[in-house]
């Protein structure tokens, strides 16, 4: 989230909250689904069918949103006149964190539906959390280092920029040197 000097109407303000939850839940979930793809996939070659579609997209809703959050809250602000990748990899690990948390939740809820007894949630607990749970926090936080590398180069040069390299011709966008 780009804090800016000029003052922006409310409209502006959402707006550019929309456009930058849009655009986290974008990414993550695409993140997210392409590893819960990959796991059905893989089960499946050993007959065990997963019925978890769309847990991908909500888990990207509610990380977009702590993301922002944390922006708002400036997670890395003591980081800002470190080199990028000191923040990067600051946010790479704070929100990896958030995601073992949100996944402890997942399961929490899923074991409380399907089991009323402690032993039913402690067994879901001890079911779920191995080196498979391991393996998918891994490939997660290595998917974050371009999103907070690519999201530290916006605050640093300014969103327009990275925005008008990505999607403008290139002799049409005036680099600040």
């Amino acid at each position: 989230m780009e804090h800016s000097k000029q003052s922006k109407t409310f409209k502006q303000k959402l707006w550019h909250e929309l456009k930058e939850y849009g655009i986290n839940v974008l990414y993550l979930s695409l993140c997210f689904s392409v590893i819960i793809f990959y796991r059905r996939v893989l089960l499946a070659q050993y007959g065990i069918f997963l019925d978890d579609y769309l847990i991908g997209v909500v888990k990207a809703l509610i990380i977009g949103k702590v993301i922002m959050i944390g922006a708002f809250l400036d997670v890395s602000k003591k980081f800002e006149n470190k080199p990028l990748f000191i923040p990067t990899l600051y946010k790479t690990f704070f929100f990896s964190i958030f995601v073992l948390i949100v996944e402890a939740i997942e399961v929490f809820i899923r074991a409380v539906v399907k089991t009323a007894s402690w032993e039913g949630i402690a067994e879901g607990f001890a079911h779920h959390f191995n080196i498979v749970l391991f393996a998918s926090l891994l490939v997660v936080g290595f998917s974050f280092i371009p999103f907070f590398a690519f999201k530290e180069l916006a605050r640093s040069i300014g969103n327009d920029q990275i925005w008008g390299l990505f999607f403008h011709k290139k002799e049409s966008i005036p680099i600040k040197k």
